[in-house]
């Protein structure tokens, strides 16, 4: 059996490394990263009095972003869906780290590259965090990003805190990204002139914003899934269901009320808490009855499926 290298013609492994550092540019070394990428491993500068928080997400071309699509979008994406969850937890974002495994017609003469490390660091950039190192080698083209962050010792908002009566409320608008799919509108696409739909889709925003609006929250989870389903999740492990008022959710223009209650990537911030929350969209209740209400009926929690065909 051959084993072979990440090598092309003219660019070999550490050449692209050198590309994605200088695309990482400011990204690639900061205030909480004291070492970046260069060395067997990065250095990092935590907080004292906080726990350290970790996610990690792998991207499959075709499942979960257009093999077709720019690469600086793909990129942007990728981080910023994997940071969603340290936003979620009420979490300071603080670094993530890359694993790629490429094709030569993915490495090609490196330019499609550092426009995916490009895309990445604005979305590190927009979001107040850094890419410290990562690892690549060949193989059929996924993305994985681990993202980190921090919370004060014990302050994690996590799914299972919700109780009957604290009032249900998401951080914007739902379905844009599932209207997107809905229709065909991912391909073709330009960075520079995205509608509305497109945006939501490819350039989702963790919702770091809303950390001092969750230090009040019961329980969280972002929607990554669809809103039925992942309030599934928050009800499930908080031990209670939950009662929604249709015209009290929120939607994207052009997107229906199918898409923002089962479609996924919508990437907001959905919580609960017994104060209100007068910048945020409430949407129902928390019930001691088990399973989602809408309107007063029983509703099924189906959203995005991971492993079905």
């Amino acid at each position: 059996m051959k084993l072979t290298r990440l090598k092309v013609v003219g660019v070999d492994e550490f050449a692209l490394i050198d590309i994605i550092v200088e695309a990482m540019g400011d990204r690639a070394q900061g205030e909480w990263v004291r070492l970046g990428p260069g060395d067997d491993a990065a250095v990092i500068t935590p907080t004292s009095g906080f726990d350290q928080v970790a996610s990690i997400d792998v991207l499959v071309p075709n499942v979960h972003f257009p093999a077709q699509a720019p690469a600086f979008l793909i990129g942007y994406r990728a981080l910023m869906v994997s940071l969603s969850d340290i936003a979620a937890m009420g979490a300071t974002p603080r670094y993530c780290i890359v694993a790629l495994t490429l094709t030569e017609a993915d490495v090609g003469d490196g330019s499609w590259l550092a426009q995916l490390s490009g895309g990445m660091a604005q979305a590190a950039r927009d979001s107040g965090t850094y890419i410290c190192g990562g690892n690549m080698t060949r193989g059929p083209l996924n993305i994985a990003v681990s993202a980190h962050g921090e919370v004060a010792r014990g302050c994690e908002i996590r799914r299972s805190g919700g109780r009957p009566g604290d009032k249900i409320y998401v951080s914007g608008p739902l379905g844009g990204a599932g209207a997107c799919l809905r229709q065909d509108m991912l391909l073709p696409v330009k960075v520079d002139a995205m509608n509305e739909l497109q945006k939501a889709y490819y350039k989702p925003q963790a919702r770091f914003d809303w950390q001092q609006g969750l230090s009040s929250a019961s329980c969280a989870i972002d929607i990554s899934d669809g809103l039925l389903q992942d309030l599934g999740h928050l009800t499930k492990a908080s031990g209670c269901g939950a009662r929604l008022i249709e015209e009290k959710i929120p939607l994207t223009t052009g997107a229906s009320l199918a898409d923002a209650l089962n479609a996924s990537d919508d990437y907001q911030l959905l919580f609960a808490s017994e104060q209100p929350h007068p910048d945020a969209f409430h949407i129902g209740e928390l019930c001691t009855e088990k399973g989602i209400w809408l309107n007063g009926n029983s509703i099924d929690t189906k959203g995005y499926k991971h492993f079905n065909a």
